[in-house]
């Protein structure tokens, strides 16, 4: 029965984990699309500024190369903020938890796991010994 339990256990933590992980993922996501939104508009408003005020100095080719340099500047900058989240405390945790519970029920449980993975390989092992037939 401890088995059971600490199994139990491992999977609230893992739906705890998965929880927790999941609403950071979509955190992630509304935080890249907002900045996408005011990258956008951020890049055409100053598209025409420096274009106009390049265009004053060097010619259209060396303006737009200028440019183009700029817009992948702030678009690396962008994925790496994308990219620098972490787990959090409670997701870390939730993951301890549960390894430790697996860790403790150990292989108690393992001939019951066992037997019913096999239970599925016999039935259809019977079902295709009653179409030979």
């Amino acid at each position: 029965m401890r088995s059971l339990r600490l199994y139990r256990i491992a999977a609230e933590a893992e739906g705890l984990r998965l929880r927790r992980m999941s609403q950071r993922t979509v955190v992630r996501v509304a935080i890249g699309m907002v900045a996408l939104v005011f990258l956008t508009a951020a890049l055409i408003f100053a598209h025409l500024v420096v274009w106009f005020w390049l265009r004053t100095m060097f010619s259209e080719l060396v303006a737009a190369a200028i440019i183009g340099g700029g817009d992948l500047v702030l678009a690396l900058l962008m994925v790496l903020f994308a990219a620098i989240s972490s787990p959090g405390r409670v997701e870390r945790e939730a993951l301890q938890v549960r390894q430790q519970a697996l860790a403790g029920a150990g292989n108690a449980m393992a001939p019951l796991a066992l037997a019913s993975m096999a239970v599925p390989a016999l039935r259809l092992g019977a079902e295709l010994m009653r179409h030979r037939r």
